[in-house]
């Protein structure tokens, strides 16, 4: 077993000259005279190697995994590690010729490379840009984690395979199982509103899937959502929730995150993503001050990239978009009171071009307001939705859910151009699966 890592050499104090054994893969290759110089990568850094080729024999390719026997050194210019070969052995040679190669020195998020990359996905997943983002995926999802435990949240987990849809049926990816039409999941919040009875306080992270027509760079065919619901909540302790969660994410991922911000050549902080509490504005006037600015915005409709952008801009910083339009909201959300063309939901909109990011909702727990809402959605005559009505006539509370993109919040966080660059293998509209 590998017991010797490149940041233990990196980054412990060895002894010059000490002999290491190092495992890993070729990055780039040099040669100069006599000498053959190349950048051994692994998992956790890299660093250069320098073989005498009048004394070791050896072919060495980029990309090949390797075995490196040699003696620590410092290099006097550089004043950084080097190891001088005493031996190498070619473990995995490479015969697939790949230009540019996945470790090779080149942006690998250039929309010229996105084809070549994403049927390549399963070799390029290996470059160091695609691991930088990866381990902060990592980061993100643990940190949200950590933020639901010290909340005293439960993590429930829900199905995949259902017969209900939060939005459209005809975003839906239908699946067939045992003889029954079913769906891969848009939402799981219809299972957490039934365990939040139980638990009081409930969160999932898992996959969702929707068949949407967009090609934003904030959607995906298949992607992770973190949902949560929460018991004996007023709608407006929800805001101070989120913004929590957000600011816990941040100050854990942080100190993590330098290398991350290293790689992928990131200052490493969104403005005022910690200035809390976010500025709010109501859907309605919203659409007001688009309009003023010569944004056309039609109520009823989601304000769309450029209404978002115009916003937290004039704001200069993450804000709230309060009680959006009944006709864009699912139909489990409360309608206000003073207004039923309103609901009591809010979206996040992350600045710097992050976009929405999460949403909140007050919950329906009227049985007959909950089939109100989904005849208007023309959903009343699917009997799936019998025991999700059920829950309404059965010691119901008044409960608020969360729903949040991990890769948009990813997204926003390290400043990329697309959400297909926070997940290992992303799957999108319009694009064969492969691999």
């Amino acid at each position: 077993m590998k017991e010797l890592f490149i940041k233990d050499v990196l980054h412990n104090q060895f002894i010059i000259g000490q002999t290491v054994e190092l495992y890993g893969w070729v990055a780039s290759v040099r040669v100069h005279k006599s000498h053959l110089f190349f950048d051994l990568e692994d998992s956790t850094g890299r660093i250069q190697v320098i073989v005498n080729t009048n004394i070791i024999n050896v072919r060495i390719k980029p990309e090949q995994s390797i075995m490196v026997l040699g003696s620590l050194m410092l290099n006097s210019k550089s004043k950084k590690y080097e190891i001088v070969a005493k031996s190498v052995q070619i473990i995995g040679d490479v015969t697939l010729p790949l230009s540019p190669a996945p470790r090779s020195d080149f942006d690998i998020f250039d929309n010229r490379y996105t084809n070549y990359v994403q049927q390549n996905r399963h070799l390029f997943i290996r470059n160091s840009k695609v691991c930088a983002v990866l381990k902060a995926r990592d980061y993100v999802k643990t940190a949200v984690c950590n933020w639901f435990k010290e909340k005293n949240f439960t993590e429930i987990t829900a199905p995949i395979l259902t017969g209900v849809l939060l939005y459209d049926n005809s975003t839906g990816i239908p699946v067939r199982v045992n003889n029954q039409d079913l769906f891969l999941t848009q939402c799981v919040a219809f299972y957490l509103e039934s365990a939040v009875h139980a638990f009081e306080r409930v969160y999932n992270i898992g996959p969702s899937f929707r068949g949407a027509e967009s090609v934003s760079p904030r959607h995906l065919t298949e992607y992770w959502h973190v949902k949560a619901e929460i018991a004996f909540c007023p709608f407006e302790d929800m805001f101070s929730m989120v913004e929590s969660l957000i600011n816990s994410i941040v100050e854990e991922v942080m100190p993590l995150s330098h290398e991350i911000y290293k790689a992928l050549e990131i200052k490493p902080i969104i403005k005022n993503i910690q200035k809390i509490p976010y500025p709010r504005i109501s859907y309605c006037d919203a659409i007001k001050l688009c309009k003023s600015q010569g944004i056309d915005v039609a109520f009823g409709k989601s304000l769309g990239d450029r209404a978002e952008a115009f916003l937290t801009e004039y704001f200069d910083s993450p804000l709230w978009v309060t009680h959006n339009a009944r006709s864009i909201e699912g139909f489990p959300y409360k309608i206000c009171e003073f207004d039923d063309r309103l609901t009591y939901t809010a979206d996040l909109i992350g600045n710097c071009g992050g976009g929405e990011i999460l949403g909140i909702a007050d919950k329906i727990t009227d049985y007959n307001e909950l089939s109100e809402r989904l005849a208007e959605k023309g959903k009343s005559n699917e009997t799936g939705y019998e025991w999700f009505k059920e829950l309404r006539n059965y010691g119901t509370v008044p409960h608020c859910g969360i729903g949040m993109g991990l890769e948009r919040l990813i997204k926003w966080i390290y400043k990329l151009s697309h959400v297909r660059e926070a997940i290992p293998f992303p799957r999108s509209i319009g694009r064969k699966i492969y691999p």
